[in-house]
């Protein structure tokens, strides 16, 4: 496949291990960034905040995920926002888990 003013591959994207089992792929137009996690059984996110506001929605795998203060366990097709600042962090469950986040602005560190 080859990439194109509107079309992408993941190969043509960044890709980042950003700890320990959770890798991502990301792509980012003017304004917003994908960014397609995955992550290995048991892979912890570790507790974080940055500026960037982030959505997520999860596809595939149960996720533990910490948001400020609340925690809930989610299973795909759940999702999440996250305003900028605020202290998050995710732990895989039993099985691989994929999630696709999107960032506002872009996360420059990623990009």
């Amino acid at each position: 496949m080859t990439s194109s003013e509107y079309f992408c591959d993941r190969a043509d994207g960044s890709i980042h291990d950003i700890f320990d089992g959770v890798r991502i792929s990301t792509h980012c137009g003017e304004k917003m960034m994908l960014s397609l996690v995955e992550m290995r059984p048991g892979a912890v996110v570790e507790e974080h905040s940055h500026p960037h506001e982030q959505v997520g929605v999860l596809i595939a795998g149960q996720l533990t995920f910490t948001i400020g203060d609340e925690t809930q366990i989610l299973h795909p097709g759940q999702m999440w926002r996250i305003p900028g600042g605020v202290v998050h962090r995710a732990v895989a469950g039993d099985e691989p888990v994929q999630a696709l986040d999107v960032f506002c602005p872009v996360r420059e560190d990623y990009r």
